[in-house]
């Protein structure tokens, strides 16, 4: 959690340094969901990887024994399976496309969140540089006020001796 490094000593605390800490806290909630998308997706598309892969295998299998001769029997039970293997690839293809349609929506729910962070972040440094100037005007009238009097008293010292 970000600390409040926009409250000066000497100036009123930022007043939307609660909205702040509650962007930052959406942020971090976007950050870590868009993670587990990520994740997810890639978990997706190696499974899908993996069932493509075998369904060439086996597509490789069955043409070796088909070359070599093969039964109706054996011949329906690759159609079969090639057949499964083409439903179970389109529905991981299937899986994944939908995986990637809600990581892209994580993703603009995070670019959000951090927007919104941004704008009020860039609220707080303006405040804080608001406040830091006017402690500076402060400071540069008290040391102004002091030369002033250090002055006088010197010169009254001066008309003294």
């Amino acid at each position: 959690m970000r600390s409040n490094r926009y409250t000066g000593t000497m100036s009123k605390p930022f007043q939307l340094q609660p909205l702040l800490d509650l962007s930052q806290l959406r942020l971090d909630e976007a950050t870590r969901q868009l993670g587990q998308l990520i994740a997810g997706e890639q978990e997706a598309s190696q499974r899908l990887d993996l069932l493509i892969q075998y369904r060439e295998e086996y597509q490789g299998r069955f043409l070796a024994a088909a070359a070599n001769g093969l039964g109706p029997d054996a011949w329906r039970n690759y159609q079969h399976f090639l057949g499964r293997l083409d439903d179970a690839v389109k529905q991981a293809q299937t899986i994944v496309d939908a995986s990637k349609q809600r990581t892209a929506a994580g993703q603009r729910n995070w670019l959000d969140k951090r927007g919104r962070l941004k704008a009020f972040d860039t609220l707080a440094q303006r405040h804080q540089q608001r406040a830091d100037h006017a402690e500076a005007k402060l400071e540069q009238k008290l040391g102004d006020e002091h030369a002033a009097r250090r002055f006088r008293l010197d010169r009254e010292d001066e008309t003294v001796e």
